[in-house]
Protein backbone atom coordinates (compact mmCIF):
# COMPACT_ATOMS: atom_id res chain seq x y z
CA UNK A 1 0.00 0.00 0.00
CA UNK A 2 2.65 2.57 0.97
CA UNK A 3 5.63 1.21 -0.96
CA UNK A 4 7.26 3.67 -3.33
CA UNK A 5 5.35 6.68 -2.00
CA UNK A 6 6.94 9.93 -0.90
CA UNK A 7 6.39 10.78 2.77
CA UNK A 8 6.54 14.21 4.42
CA UNK A 9 7.12 14.72 8.11
CA UNK A 10 4.94 17.16 10.00
CA UNK A 11 6.29 20.70 10.11
CA UNK A 12 5.33 20.70 13.80
CA UNK A 13 7.71 17.87 14.69
CA UNK A 14 10.13 19.08 17.35
CA UNK A 15 13.46 18.37 15.72
CA UNK A 16 15.25 18.90 19.04
CA UNK A 17 14.99 15.43 20.52
CA UNK A 18 11.20 15.32 20.18
CA UNK A 19 10.48 12.22 18.13
CA UNK A 20 6.68 12.36 18.37
CA UNK A 21 5.36 13.25 14.93
CA UNK A 22 3.41 11.97 11.98
CA UNK A 23 4.14 11.63 8.27
CA UNK A 24 1.72 12.01 5.39
CA UNK A 25 1.80 10.73 1.82
CA UNK A 26 -0.55 12.38 -0.65
CA UNK A 27 -1.55 10.77 -3.95
CA UNK A 28 -5.05 9.63 -4.95
CA UNK A 29 -5.57 9.22 -1.21
CA UNK A 30 -3.89 10.45 1.98
CA UNK A 31 -1.91 8.03 4.13
CA UNK A 32 -0.89 9.04 7.65
CA UNK A 33 1.57 7.10 9.79
CA UNK A 34 3.67 7.37 12.94
CA UNK A 35 7.18 8.43 11.94
CA UNK A 36 8.69 6.06 14.54
CA UNK A 37 6.79 3.02 13.19
CA UNK A 38 7.10 3.37 9.43
CA UNK A 39 6.58 -0.35 8.81
CA UNK A 40 3.24 -0.40 10.60
CA UNK A 41 -0.12 0.25 8.99
CA UNK A 42 -1.10 3.76 7.97
CA UNK A 43 -4.45 5.47 8.34
CA UNK A 44 -6.10 5.97 4.94
CA UNK A 45 -8.25 8.99 4.09
CA UNK A 46 -9.80 10.17 0.85
CA UNK A 47 -8.26 13.36 -0.48
CA UNK A 48 -11.56 15.16 0.18
CA UNK A 49 -11.58 14.02 3.82
CA UNK A 50 -7.91 15.04 4.23
CA UNK A 51 -8.56 18.52 2.79
CA UNK A 52 -11.56 18.97 5.09
CA UNK A 53 -9.43 17.94 8.09
CA UNK A 54 -6.60 20.31 7.19
CA UNK A 55 -9.05 23.17 6.61
CA UNK A 56 -10.65 22.58 10.01
CA UNK A 57 -7.34 22.75 11.91
CA UNK A 58 -5.67 25.53 9.92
Amino acid sequence: MSHGRAWRKSSYSGGQGDTACVEVSLAQDALVRDSKATRSDALVFTIQAWRAFVASVA
